[in-house]
């Protein structure tokens, strides 16, 4: 009986791991990564609005993954706050959020107090496109809308500020 069990669960292991990779292969769609052009999207905005990124064709821009409940988010935010301030009127600035609502972003930032440029990408769509794994990650985008940088985990305001710099003279 035991024996018979376990070849079972062996047989029921070999059939879930086929189910996942077959899974995983029909559903890998296209995704963006370093030296691919970034993937044009448009989402909605903390004041209701749309968003675009060729809104800003021809300028550097620098997305930021987050959540709220992140703690390496909640780490990295003065540091994304102080960019903002600091440099928000030469390079743009999104932070996209994943699945939460904008009554909880306008919560968990006091109305946006620092006048960030809040973005929610509700579906995760554009965050496959992008390949996001989790948050924090970062990408920066070159004047001709190419993705030059995508960062893993907490950045600071001068690793933003250095990006920025080294894609605006392209």
């Amino acid at each position: 009986m035991n024996n018979r069990v376990i070849k079972l669960l062996v047989l029921i292991l070999i059939v879930g791991m086929f189910g996942f990779f077959g899974y995983s292969m029909v559903t890998k769609g296209k995704h963006t990564d370093v030296g691919d052009k970034a993937y044009n999207f448009s989402m909605p905005n903390l004041d209701g609005s749309t968003t675009k990124l060729t809104d800003f064709k021809g300028e550097v821009v620098i997305l930021n993954y987050f959540a709220s409940w992140c703690a390496p988010c909640k780490e990295e935010l003065p540091e994304l706050e102080a960019f903002q301030k600091d440099y928000g009127d030469q390079f743009h600035f999104l932070m996209i959020n994943r699945g939460e609502t904008m009554d909880k972003i306008n919560k968990v930032t006091k109305n946006n107090k620092a006048g960030m440029n809040y973005l929610f990408d509700y579906n995760a769509k554009v965050s496959k496109m992008f390949n996001v794994t989790g948050q924090p990650e970062t990408f920066v985008i070159d004047k001709q809308g190419i993705i030059r940088e995508h960062f893993n985990g907490p950045v600071t305001e001068m690793q933003l500020y250095n990006w920025a710099k080294k894609y605006d003279k392209k």
